[in-house]
């Protein structure tokens, strides 16, 4: 099947300023191939690597991109090799854009079948649009090392989309948590996610906080937001044969490495980049999420909800990172 009517979707064809380079308008929808799902979108997620795309951080890689990656929606039509079966099933979605032209900011996408996963009635398209890189990045950053019970993990900017998930995944695999943020809205977001304790690291010394709350012994795994920026202080709270797992390191990108700081304390650095998961870690995370959202175990942070029309002022919040919680974009 092909969408025949044109559909409405956000595009852009030069990187630059949001207001500058993207456009909403018609265009020829999209013809759903062998072992694809056809998706009726209803809410595409903005994330900061979205937003980093469009600005240039790796040039165009197509002559017309839609972006963004997440999403949510309607299996509208199936490929062959795809049962008809799951015509109907409404889905949130994962790289959408992930090597693609076309993403999800548009009112139809198609793409592979696996990356369409079925998700409970009473899950809204917003929460849905949230799934695809905050809460798997935080499910692989929490758990690429093994079971947590009984450990006490550190994660970095607890208010963020991916901190945020990962306090509560960490709490739901019975570890201990404690979380840095920046300030007091931010400190009771992530306590309401479940973190046992706060540190604001404006206002607070995170290496002397950390380790009395630890009583001097550290902890055993750091979800890591700001790797380069944050290291030095990763070596002062980590323990001997800790993990720093780390999905990001924006202020610091060509960071320094103490080898023999961290040889002698034998700590182990692990990247984690959601959108090539392993195809064992990237069932996990969907079996444990579609878990977590059968028995209301996550709360979801939607900070803002923006029509298609008005993408611009929605990458424009993300570029601030005045919010807290996830930036949505509702399509018709």
């Amino acid at each position: 099947m092909r969408v025949e009517n044109n559909m409405r979707a956000a595009w852009y064809e030069q990187n630059g300023a949001a207001r500058e380079v993207l456009v909403v308008g018609d265009m020829p929808g999209p013809q759903v191939a062998a072992g694809e799902v056809l998706v009726q979108v209803k809410a595409s997620g903005v994330n900061p690597s979205d937003v980093k795309t469009r600005q240039g951080r790796s040039g165009m890689a197509f002559p017309r991109i839609i972006p963004h990656s997440d999403g949510a929606g309607v299996i509208v039509d199936v490929g062959s090799k795809v049962a008809k079966a799951r015509i109907g099933q409404r889905v949130w979605l994962f790289n959408g854009q992930w090597k693609r032209p076309f993403g999800t900011a548009a009112e139809y996408i198609a793409l592979p079948a696996s990356h369409a996963v079925p998700m409970p009635a009473d899950t809204s398209f917003a929460v849905g649009a949230c799934l695809g890189i905050p809460a798997a990045t935080a499910h692989r950053c929490v758990f690429a090392d093994g079971p947590v019970a009984g450990q006490t993990i550190l994660v970095t900017g607890g208010a963020g989309a991916v901190g945020h998930y990962a306090i509560q995944f960490a709490k739901r695999g019975g570890a201990r948590v404690i979380t840095t943020v920046s300030g007091e809205a931010k400190a009771a977001h992530a306590k309401a996610a479940g973190a046992d304790h706060v540190i604001n690291y404006r206002t607070q010394d995170v290496v002397a906080a950390v380790k009395e709350v630890t009583q001097g012994q550290g902890v055993d795994r750091i979800v890591e937001v700001e790797f380069g920026a944050n290291l030095n202080t990763s070596l002062d709270v980590i323990k001997p044969n800790g993990f720093i797992v780390t999905y990001g390191s924006a202020s610091e990108q060509q960071p320094v490495l103490p080898f023999y700081r961290m040889l002698f304390n034998a700590v182990s650095v692990r990247l984690v980049l959601l959108y090539i998961l392993p195809d064992e870690a990237r069932i996990q995370a969907i079996n444990d999420i579609t878990m977590a959202l059968v028995d209301g175990g996550l709360t979801h942070a939607v900070a803002k909800t923006f029509p298609l029309e008005e993408i611009a002022a929605a990458h424009e919040m993300v570029e601030a990172a005045s919010q807290i919680g996830n930036v949505v974009l509702s399509i018709p």
